[in-house]
């Protein structure tokens, strides 16, 4: 019997494995990065194990490192997460030759299906071993891991070259397995998975389908079970093949078995030896814990010769540190509070907690169960709209308008939504009394009157940025309270501010940290009383759009060099995914600060590319 478990992760799903072996009574052993020194999954934890370094290649992908932390404290198992070193048949063999148990599948499954190429072979099929331009569009994917990176979409032929070695950097980056491959991309399907959970008595689960339509960078935003509007022929056919390829290698363990459906057709993606970040869902609907039962498993025990019914509809968010509108950049920063009420919240950050740019920028994962699918979106849309975020900006905003979108309520969603609908689901939408009610709160108990005055306070002016614009304010002190133009100041204190327009009362929390304010959902940053002079950059300035590390910068560029509008000119590595910086107009480059391993933060100056047109 298991009764202490390494957990070779970090993160919300560290964390949410440390909650089930709580329950079970299991001791816990977390690893840490030196930049997680301070991270919740450490801290929650009965012991921790420091791994040096910050970058996963130093830490978190060490899997010898991670085995002799196992052994030196007292560890008997290991559970592997997700992602890092989870579908990795060298480590799991590592594990069990240590005389730990191996909470996953075998290593021989793990060699069979985790490794894409090979996993696609099995099932009869083959990657294109050329690209011709007939082929197009073409799928670039990453053999190992998953979580959308070292994925690209190539339309052009021109750029496969580049786009196949932006994936492989990513993936040995992501997975330490620089191997990639090319299928054909199919537009316009939807993402559907069957999860799969098997014991080693010859019993096999196929825990009914999941929607992941919702994608950015092919990477999962929206989950969701079971998946809507497939044709029950359709599901039994899904979950048949599911179960085929898991009873093809023996499996054991937790698995899922993912889809591309499109035109009533399912072709097959591939099969991740692994829990799946997108787990609860299933588990609200079949009322599980499939952590709980991974470690049953990997103890011998036999699973019931058939799952539990499955009941109602459950609707999964990804709160993302990460700002869509700006090409969905990823942010850092301190989170100083982090609160999603009445429904499930998976996360690995508490209040106070940095978000630092080594890992995903993953905050958390809402959950929410009801009845129905209707219900259940309500209810987490509602959840979401009413949560406590303060801190970097996110993309809350983006998650509660794509549940309420009509394509999505609808069940008409496919992997190209957010291409269609981003710039209107980013369309910014400040609430207009927020600036007022953060005012009327920093005022509170100001007062302008001694007692002997009796004449009408002057107006009192405050500027706050909001949605990227200026706001501008004005109140004033009376002998009544505060008072505002347009408005009745019902209530005003430092937290709460109630306000009277057209007959209607509204109220708003107000929260504040230094020159940050949160009105209720709305994010604001008070202004100085006078401005300040800002730093002026030549035009044509490349500034880091995010804190990062130079990883390449492109062939022959130097200062001098003739480059065009739109070239790919460097690459920031960024909560490990690459980001593309390119050239702002046609012209010649005039500087060039960046070189690769340079740590930058937001603003940097990396290069100037200076306008070859006429004036």
């Amino acid at each position: 019997m298991i009764t202490s478990v390494l957990v070779a992760n970090r993160g919300e799903i560290a964390c949410r494995i440390v909650r089930t072996c709580r329950e079970l009574g299991i001791r816990t052993v977390a690893v840490h990065s030196d930049a997680d020194a301070n991270a919740l999954h450490a801290r929650v934890a009965d012991a921790a194990v420091r791994l040096p370094g910050a970058a996963p290649a130093d830490t978190y992908l060490r899997g010898d490192l991670i085995v002799k932390a196992a052994l030196a404290s007292g560890a008997d198992a290991v559970h592997p997460g997700y992602g890092f070193l989870s579908e990795n048949a060298d480590f799991a063999r590592a594990v069990l030759d240590a005389g730990l148990v191996w909470i996953g599948p075998p290593p021989k499954a793990i060699e069979a299906m985790a490794s894409k190429t090979r996993a696609k072979k099995l099932m009869g099929l083959e990657p294109l071993a050329t690209v011709t331009a007939d082929d197009l569009p073409v799928l670039v994917k990453a053999a190992a891991g998953g979580g959308g990176r070292g994925m690209r979409v190539v339309r052009d032929l021109g750029a496969l070259d580049a786009e196949l070695t932006a994936a492989r950097a990513e993936a040995l980056s992501a997975f330490g397995d620089d191997e990639v491959f090319v299928e054909p991309y199919v537009e316009g399907g939807r993402h559907v998975e069957v999860q799969i959970l098997a014991d080693a008595h010859g019993t096999v689960w196929a825990l009914g389908t999941r929607d992941c339509s919702l994608q950015r960078r092919h990477q999962k935003v929206v989950e969701e079970a079971p998946a809507p509007g497939l044709s029950p022929e359709l599901t039994d056919s899904l979950c048949a093949m599911a179960e085929r390829a898991a009873r093809a290698v023996d499996y054991v363990g937790a698995g899922t078995v993912e889809f591309l459906v499109a035109d009533g057709t399912a072709y097959f993606l591939e099969m991740n030896t692994r829990l799946q970040v997108e787990h609860p869902v299933t588990e609200a609907v079949y009322d599980l814990d499939l952590v709980a039962l991974q470690i049953r498993v990997a103890e011998g025990e036999a699973l019931e010769s058939e799952p539990p019914r499955p009941r109602g509809h459950a609707v999964e968010a990804r709160l993302y540190a990460e700002d869509p509108a700006q090409a969905w950049a990823p942010q850092t920063g301190t989170l100083h509070r982090l609160s999603v009420p009445d429904v499930r919240l998976d996360t690995g950050y508490a209040d106070g907690d940095a978000i630092g740019v080594h890992y995903d920028p993953m905050l958390a994962k809402a959950v929410a169960h009801a009845p129905t699918r209707a219900e259940a979106i309500r209810r987490l849309a509602g959840a979401l709209e009413r949560a406590e975020i303060h801190g970097p900006a996110t993309n809350r905003d983006l998650l509660v308008r794509s549940l309420r979108h009509e394509e999505f309520t609808a069940a008409r969603t496919d992997t190209g939504f957010y291409d269609r609908h981003l710039a209107e689901l980013t369309e910014p939408a400040p609430d207009p009394y927020a600036p007022l009610a953060a005012a009327l709160a920093d005022a509170h108990g100001r007062s302008r009157f001694g007692g002997w005055r009796n004449l009408p306070s002057q107006a009192q002016v405050k500027r706050y940025l909001m949605a990227g614009e200026e706001h501008e304010v004005r109140y004033r002190h009376t002998r009544e309270g505060l008072a505002a133009d347009g408005v009745r100041v019902v209530h005003a204190d430092a937290r709460l501010v109630v306000l009277e327009a057209d007959g209607v009362r509204r109220k708003f929390a107000v929260s504040r940290y230094g020159d940050q304010v949160y009105v209720g959902p709305t994010a604001l940053t008070a202004l100085p009383r006078f401005r300040e002079p800002t730093a002026d950059h030549a035009p044509g300035s490349l500034l880091a759009p995010m804190p990062g590390t130079v990883v390449r910068i492109a062939e022959g560029l130097a200062v001098g060099a003739a480059v065009q509008a739109g070239q790919p000119l460097l690459w920031l590595e960024a909560m490990k995914m690459e980001h593309k910086i390119t050239a702002p107009v046609t012209g010649t480059v005039t500087t060039l600060d960046a070189t690769p391993g340079r740590q930058v933060d937001v603003g940097t100056l990396l290069a100037v590319v200076q306008d070859d047109a006429p004036r």
